[in-house]
């Protein structure tokens, strides 16, 4: 392992902006997502749940349809090779087996890893480094949803001489936690005519759309789930005492379905955060996650209407996640 990493800091994970981001979550009772893998208990708790929960780390059918999706990307690179890019790389698993794909092919190739977290982007990097060992790479730590252009912002983080032209972005875990119509025009924002994108989605498995959603409901309440959760707000003064964490299904103006985690207040809470006081009364509700589900469908028009073309996909047999491999 290397004795250093060089990591670049986009100004939307500055201090002032990330202070701004905290309060302004706090004031509006909704949690942005960031604020669950800032520090380094948060990102071990979140490694920890991926683990234990995730299809795409227990499941050998959800393995399988990333794996065919690497094939096919790495499938249609030319002689030239390819620049991956991380986008919430997270641990970088995925990431790390794209890229050992990519060589066992001989093809060049390169990477630059991306996430809200310092310390998810350093797990990320350490994840390449034992699958592709020397393999070229950058790190970005970057707020998808706030960076003011995040195309240049990819384009200017430092990279080697000579590396591959053709990208394969990755944008894993991430759909879930973004509104529909704010992850995929950042997306089709990114990527060119010569690019390639696989994106995942959380799905409904079966026919019945609010049936599937409601399946799945239980693999969001459990321990391991609240723990991480509750962090934020035990990090910030909240007494466990103060309030329940109650998890649902909800309903959404655009017709789709999610998985939704509030902390109900049971008695008055006050708080200080950066020289402001916040009070919580008996009966108020913070919004701390929410996760939707969609259908391969719903995932198909939502990428055209922003611009993308889905050209492959793949769904474990469980129907609870979808890998899709897009273009322009």
């Amino acid at each position: 392992m290397p004795l250093a990493e060089t990591v670049t800091i986009d100004a939307s994970q500055f201090p002032a902006q990330v202070r701004a981001d905290l309060l302004e979550s706090l004031r509006t009772r909704r949690i942005q997502p960031k604020f669950h893998y800032d520090s380094y208990k948060q990102a071990q708790k979140w490694l920890a749940l991926h683990e234990a929960h995730s299809p795409a780390r227990t499941d050998p059918g959800c393995l399988a349809i990333y794996e065919q999706a690497f094939a096919a990307a790495a499938g249609r690179m030319s002689n030239s090779g390819a620049r991956v890019i991380g986008l919430g790389c997270g641990g970088g698993q995925k990431e790390a087996r794209l890229v050992e794909m990519l060589r066992a092919r001989c093809l060049p190739v390169s990477h630059l890893l991306c996430d809200v977290s310092v310390p998810l982007v350093l797990t990320a990097q350490q994840a390449v480094e034992r699958a592709a060992p020397g393999i070229s790479g950058d790190a970005l730590v970057c707020d998808l949803a706030r960076c003011e252009s995040l195309a240049q912002t990819v384009d200017r983080v430092a990279a080697p001489t000579g590396i591959p032209r053709r990208r394969i972005f990755t944008c894993f875990g991430m759909t879930p936690n973004f509104e529909p119509d704010v992850l995929l025009p950042r997306l089709a924002e990114l990527v060119r005519a010569e690019d390639l994108l696989l994106v995942s989605a959380n799905l409904a498995p079966g026919t019945d759309y609010a049936a599937g959603v409601r399946q799945v409901l239980g693999g969001y309440d459990n321990e391991l789930t609240r723990d991480w959760l509750l962090t934020f707000l035990l990090d910030i003064g909240v007494e466990p005492t103060d309030g329940a964490l109650q998890f649902q299904v909800e309903d959404t103006p655009g017709g789709f379905k999610r998985i939704a985690a509030d902390f109900h207040f049971v008695r008055h809470r006050e708080i200080e955060i950066f020289g402001e006081r916040l009070a919580f009364a008996a009966g108020e509700k913070v919004r701390l996650f929410y996760s939707y589900r969609y259908t391969p469908l719903q995932v198909r028009v939502l990428a055209e209407k922003h611009r993308l073309k889905v050209v492959q996909e793949w769904v474990a047999d469980s129907g609870e996640e979808g890998v899709f491999l897009c273009g322009q």
